[in-house]
């Protein structure tokens, strides 16, 4: 008698199946769910045995949501999702056969059943490529290999330690240009850019946005995918190899993190859900006027959990070693770009968004809290006290802060010709009244390189010589100023055109000695800041820093040494920011001991005039800035010195 084989079960389109614990829905509720990315999203598992994926997504005002995608041929009637039963809000079931690679979407039934709206997953790890809008099932097979970098992060990023930041924009540092100049892979920067970046000397680089986006021209600050790289340059394994390919070559990575709004794209977070989940409904808190663009509702618990998970998410998956948070100003204040009438007091009356800044300090702590050897940087351009100090102590939490009136200060004195200089000393000398209110970065960043302002070295006067000599000067003040550094890609050779993300930085023009020269000089002082610990033991601290004379107004000079922790040798820095040779010029100094010249920006190495020729110089007893011993120096034209006491 032949056997009568079984059938298999019929397996339902969508089994019922949950991986949150009630645990996890009172986290989230509650606005303390740090990790929810290894719940919400996509997920791909076995249930019983059938491989599948495990879908959730948070639609609280849906009236029915239905997944589909690549498995079910796009059916929209096909795969319902389930409802939890607990009123959180979230959707979810287990779909078999849904697997890797498959693009899917939310199909949201809104509440009125007026609207039936097409939407990723605001947890999706990958997306399709732009123009391309649907979510992509993704499963890691990464293994990470740089054991020994996440061992010594914490040491390498101290605040007593070197931090040279290379900032740039993935898809227009380099191009191929024989193959329609093609933005470089992430395959392609793991090996081109880490290469570059440690023979230039950095310490890290940052990248602007590397989450998903659908429109380039944002260059990553309007965001879709908050939980997935771009896929224009790859997937998200190769961008965790160019992470890690940048650990064995020991540069940290800085990711820029834009917690502040989102864009209105129809298959984005706005309107998720027909309603203003993510978003304030209210315009004035939740429309942002300069970037118009939804803000987020800082004081919605679901959405705290949201963007905490995504700010640890970067640390923890991606290893990032940084994050810079992207306009802080815009969410510290309620009336940030508005005028009188156009924003909502808080409960106090005032202007300060208390939910934000719950949101910015609860965000430092669970970062700093889970990885401790990670660094958080903040882009505030106002005032606000205890940017960069601890949360216990009334602060925001953050490491770091970005410089933005050092930035500016600067960048005005430079403009201006060298004769009027002198009548201008306060904007050059004027950062050190507050230089340690803050951990300050000194940020030369895109932002002053777009929208018609153009190159740096069109904002120095003068002729070729005098402009490449000021840019030269700009970078070695930069460089021995108390903080850590930030340059723009193609600053570091002197690009010539206003960036442009829709081509390649101009490498041909480090065919020109000019260039060649400023290049050189970057790599000098990035290799010297790394060297001398004077430059960065103290860089937070006002017993680092002593002005050895800051009012020589009529000579458009100034002075100063840079100190380290005891023992360590002092250095003497002195800037001349006028194309005129000082002969003899004479600078009270410590000690009688011989100086040896460290750098020279002046140097004909760096296309300078090599005006001043002696290395070694030996103090006199004579009396001058208040020292028993001083030092009779030529100070080159438009150039910075740095001097440094023989053992």
């Amino acid at each position: 008698m032949a056997k009568i084989k079984k059938k298999k079960p019929v397996l339902p389109t969508v089994v019922a199946h949950s991986e949150l614990t009630d645990f996890d829905i009172e986290l989230f509720r509650s606005g303390k769910h740090f990790r929810l990315y290894e719940k919400m999203g996509a997920h791909p598992m076995k249930v019983e045995g059938t491989k599948g994926t495990y879908f959730a997504v948070w639609a609280p005002n849906a009236q029915q949501v239905h997944v589909m995608g690549d498995f079910n041929g796009w059916n929209k009637e096909s795969h319902p999702l389930y409802v939890r039963w607990d009123s959180s809000g979230i959707w979810e079931g287990f779909v078999p056969g849904a697997k890797a690679g498959h693009a899917y979407k939310y199909l949201i039934h809104t509440s009125d059943g007026g609207q039936i709206l097409e939407k990723g997953d605001p947890f999706g790890f990958q997306w399709e490529e732009p123009p391309r809008t649907a979510s992509v099932i993704w499963e890691s097979s990464y293994k990470w290999k740089d054991k020994t970098w996440m061992a010594q992060r914490a040491e390498q990023q101290a605040l007593d330690h070197p931090f040279s930041v290379y900032e740039l924009h993935l898809g227009s540092w380099r191009r191929k240009m024989e193959e329609d100049q093609r933005s470089l892979s992430y395959a392609e920067l793991a090996e081109e850019l880490v290469a570059y970046v440690s023979d230039m000397g950095f310490t890290h680089v940052e990248f602007l946005p590397v989450m998903e986006h659908p429109f380039y021209g944002s260059w990553g600050y309007q965001l879709t995918g908050y939980f997935a790289p771009t896929s224009r340059y790859g997937n998200p394994d190769e961008l965790k190899a160019l992470i890690d390919a940048c650990h064995k070559a020991k540069i940290g990575v800085i990711l820029d993190w834009v917690p502040s709004h989102f864009p209105e794209d129809a298959h984005g977070l706005a309107l998720f859900d027909g309603t203003h989940l993510y978003e304030h409904a209210d315009p004035r808190l939740g429309f942002h006027p300069d970037w118009k663009s939804c803000i987020f509702n800082y004081g919605r618990n679901e959405v705290r959990s949201f963007l905490i998970s995504n700010a640890v998410f970067w640390v923890d998956q991606f290893h990032a070693d940084g994050l810079r948070v992207d306009a802080v100003a815009s969410m510290l204040y309620l009336d940030y770009s508005r005028k009188a009438g156009e924003w909502v007091p808080n409960r106090h009356g005032g202007r300060e968004n208390l939910e934000a800044i719950s949101l910015l300090k609860e965000m430092n702590e669970a970062v700093y809290g889970a990885f401790p050897g990670v660094q958080t940087i903040a882009e505030e351009s106002t005032a606000w006290p205890g940017v960069s100090r601890p949360t216990y102590l009334g602060g925001l939490g953050f490491g770091q802060k970005w410089m933005m009136g050092w930035m500016h200060d600067t960048l005005e004195y430079f403009k201006k010709d060298p004769f009027y200089r002198q009548y201008h000393q306060n904007d050059i000398t004027f950062s050190m009244t507050y230089a340690f209110t803050e951990n300050f970065m000194l940020p030369l960043s895109h932002d002053e390189v777009v929208h018609g302002k153009g190159p740096l070295i069109d904002r120095m006067p003068g002729d070729e010589w005098q402009r490449f000599a000021n840019l030269r000067l700009l970078y070695g003040y930069m460089f021995t100023h108390p903080g850590t550094k930030l340059l723009f890609m193609g600053g570091e050779f002197g690009q010539t055109s206003e960036w442009n993300h829709d081509g390649s930085l101009d490498w041909h023009l480090l065919e020109f000695e000019p260039h060649k020269g400023v290049q050189q000089l970057v790599r000098e002082l990035n290799k010297m800041y790394r060297k001398e610990q004077a430059f960065s033991d103290l860089a937070f601290d006002a017993s680092g820093f002593e002005w050895i004379d800051y009012a020589d107004h009529s000579n458009s000079v100034i002075a100063y040494l840079r100190k380290g922790h005891p023992g360590t040798a002092p250095l003497l820095v002195v800037c001349n920011f006028t194309p005129v040779v000082r002969e003899n010029y004479r600078l009270g100094v410590p000690g009688n001991s011989k100086w040896q010249l460290v750098l020279n920006t002046d140097h004909k190495n760096y296309w300078g005039s090599g005006a001043l020729k002696k290395r070694t110089f030996q103090p006199k007893a004579e009396t001058s800035h208040g020292r028993e011993y001083s030092l009779e120096l030529t100070l080159p034209p438009l150039a910075m010195i740095v001097l440094k006491p023989e053992a």
